[in-house]
């Protein structure tokens, strides 16, 4: 069958909604989607009926308000489409619009940060109708999937999507007056567009389920490297397997069939270590779409008897896996407001908004940086495979030097050529080469058109990125429209405030080796940005005075969704670590330490036994390795005894901010060094002895 016989099958596109509604339906439906406002109870019970009669022609037995609670992932709670039989007994099937528009799952067992008490159950999704229903063929049966926002009893957000939904309201607000001040009467609204590379990890589940390290928390606690990681870089871009290439083609499929795009597959850096990358949208779907590849990446796994990894960091050694967010903002008329064109340097427009994001990034940069906060990526910021946890700029040679000369308020801004680029084979044609080379060491960087916010953990949330980023920019913009609207001479005012702007916020460019160390000094002790190395560092920014009233002022959160949401990473952070602390605790004392002793007792036995037979035998071998491996086992149970005594202690901390702060400290530290006489262990334990898969059999397992 064709993709495009599939495509967007199970999808309740604005194609099926044109076929299905009647045209006066239709067109409020999209009137309240491009304009917003509130959709009629009538026109409700139509699309209802609609959506309903769609999805049970596929299949679908019941539908469910679909939302992403402050989990970091999407909840689900489904109801039939049965209602009361008739006096005859026969079943009705119905979806009716109030139950389309607005559901009542109980809020009480989800995070909430103190936004409600425990003890009160009241919580409402409502029906985001910018984002298309959807149905998902589940071992469950076939469900009609309706996105929705969760919000409190007191309408406080208790989810990602209602502030994701504000943030991208209050950046076309402000984007829209700036298209005015330039004579652009004609869009009216801008829409960011998102794009989210997704890596991970394939396995198999046979392996998978006998190690509970990655069972309960998704990394391998522990592990000495294989003989061969990913030093010779074979992996990157080779033949992919049978195995992956099977799942990857399922997983394609289940993808195109909710409408998504994905469109680039391959083998990444680390063995095992793969990458799917759709096209970008809409900002609120593209985070939809990201959730739901997550899931279907999962679930498709099992079926070919895999498990995807998503932890950044499942295995020490090798590179952790990330997720580049390609963020761009565009009019509803087309226009693509981080397109350069062909003469950047004449583009005031475009200017404008570069030297906005610059300030935005600039002086938000420790929000974007806790907005990619969690225990995983720590393992993975700035390890030489993803970018360092300073926020910078990459511009690119050809835009750095046009900032350059407008802060030195040159007469005339000359651009760098772009230049050709021959091969030197004949039977090649001679190539244009762009003005700039791409940066993968930048943390945000421009790439064209778009930028690349490279940050990302492969577990996380796109949404919170996203949240950040357009409100920083909003903000950025509206201070700009605020100065601009009043400005007697705009021309004279605007390049007077790009001078201005650029130069108060060029420390923040860099377009050099992120990896190098000269870097991090050159970032910290002479250029004054911040180097948040974890979670614990990164997240009290997210209430200082300035971020709180910007996103407060834009309307964006409130000041107790702030809170609630520093509470709510915190204490996962502390929770997370916790389990992986108490995880180590118990395969150490349980697995690994029963195995080294017994290879311990039968190189014991062996020694007994030559000297028994031959008593002049020097048995160096057994001897040095019975009394290393005696050496070891004391270590490891020593350091399981001290990590299990920290998180006892830890674990009674009342307050979150004290309690990550030592699980920062004490407990991460501990459980290295746990790990580290652990993993020695292995290297000196006969394979026939050790409890688990090792590195070798999880990453080449597949072969």
């Amino acid at each position: 069958m064709k993709v495009s016989e599939y495509f967007g099958e199970n999808v309740f596109s604005r194609a099926v909604m044109q076929e299905r509604l009647p045209k006066k339906v239709y067109a409020e439906v999209m009137s309240v989607v491009e304009h917003g406002g509130q959709i009629s109870m009538g026109s409700a019970d139509v699309v209802a009926k609609a959506m309903m009669e769609w999805a049970i022609e596929k299949g679908a037995t019941h539908y469910t308000h679909w939302f992403q609670p402050l989990t970091g992932v999407t909840a689900e709670k489904h109801d039939s489409f049965l209602s009361a039989p008739d006096e005859n007994g026969k079943e009705i099937l119905n979806l009716t619009g109030k139950q389309l528009i607005m559901g009542e799952p109980d809020a009480s067992s989800f995070p909430s940060g103190g936004l409600r008490s425990t003890h009160y159950a009241r919580g409402y999704t409502a029906w985001d109708m910018t984002s298309p229903a959807f149905v998902k063929e589940m071992a469950c049966g076939t469900i009609l999937c309706i996105p929705t926002v969760f919000v409190a009893y007191s309408g406080e957000a208790l989810d990602n999507k209602t502030p994701l939904l504000r943030s991208m309201q209050a950046l076309s607000q402000q984007a829209v007056r700036i298209l005015h001040l330039f004579g652009n009467t004609q869009a009216e609204r801008v829409i960011p567009s998102v794009g989210a590379e997704q890596e991970y990890f394939i396995v198999d589940r046979e392996k998978y389920l006998k190690r509970r390290d990655l069972i309960y928390t998704g990394r391998t606690l522990f592990g000495a490297p294989a003989p061969k990681g990913q030093e010779l870089d074979d992996q990157y871009f080779g033949v992919i397997r049978e195995r992956v290439g099977a799942f990857m083609k399922d997983l394609n499929k289940e993808l195109w069939k909710m409408g998504i795009t994905a469109t680039t597959q391959h083998n990444e850096v680390a063995p095992a270590q793969h990458e799917c990358a759709p096209i970008y949208c809409t900002c609120n779907v593209a985070v939809d779409q990201n959730q739901l590849m997550m899931e279907t990446m999962k679930r498709v796994a099992t079926q070919h008897g895999l498990v995807c990894l998503l932890h950044e960091k499942p295995f020490a050694g090798v590179n952790g896996s990330g997720k580049h967010n390609n963020w761009s903002i565009g009019t509803d008329t087309g226009e693509n407001l981080l397109d350069p064109g062909d003469t950047p340097n004449e583009n005031l427009q475009f200017l404008l908004v570069l030297s906005c994001i610059m300030k935005a990034v600039d002086v938000h940069a420790d929000l974007l940086r806790q907005s990619a906060s969690c225990v995983g990526n720590e393992h993975r910021l700035g390890g030489q495979e993803a970018p360092p946890a300073i926020i910078s700029i990459c511009l690119g040679d050809q835009l750095e030097s046009v900032v350059d000369q407008i802060v030195s308020n040159a007469d005339s801004i000359q651009l760098l050529a772009s230049g050709k680029l021959d091969s030197g084979v004949s039977t090649v044609p001679v190539l244009s080469r762009d003005a700039t080379d791409r940066n993968r060491t930048s943390p945000f960087a421009f790439t064209g058109n778009k930028f690349e916010f490279r940050m990302l953990g492969s577990s996380n949330s796109i949404a919170c990125a996203n949240i950040m980023l357009n409100a920083a920019v909003a903000q950025s913009l509206k201070i700009y429209a605020d100065h601009l609207e009043c400005a007697q001479d705009f021309d004279g005012e605007l390049h007077l405030l790009l001078r201005q702007t650029i130069a108060a916020h060029k420390r923040i460019i860099f377009n050099g080796n992120g990896y190098d160390d000269a870097w991090i000094h050159e970032a910290t002790e002479e250029r004054g940005l911040l180097n948040l190395r974890t979670t614990a560092d990164a997240m009290p920014t997210l209430l200082k005075p300035k971020n709180v009233a910007m996103l407060t002022g834009l309307k964006v959160m409130t000041a107790a969704e702030i809170q609630s949401r520093y509470d709510i990473t915190l204490d996962n952070y502390c929770k997370t670590v916790n389990i992986e602390g108490r995880t180590m605790v118990d395969m150490a004392r349980r697995e690994i330490l029963p195995a080294v002793e017994a290879y311990a007792q039968s190189l014991a036995a062996a020694l007994s036994a030559k000297t028994a037979a031959v008593p002049a035998l020097p048995c160096s071998y057994e001897k040095s390795r019975i009394a290393k491996l005696s050496t070891l086992t004391d270590a490891i149970s020593s350091a399981a005894d001290e990590l299990d005594s920290i998180l006892r202690e830890v674990h009674a901390f009342d307050d979150v901010t004290r309690a990550s702060c030592a699980m920062r400290d004490r407990v991460l530290p501990q459980m290295s060094r746990l790990r580290a006489v652990c993993d020695e262990a292995e290297t000196l334990t006969a394979r026939s002895f050790w409890p688990f898969p090792t590195y070798d059999d999880l990453l080449f397992g597949l072969e």
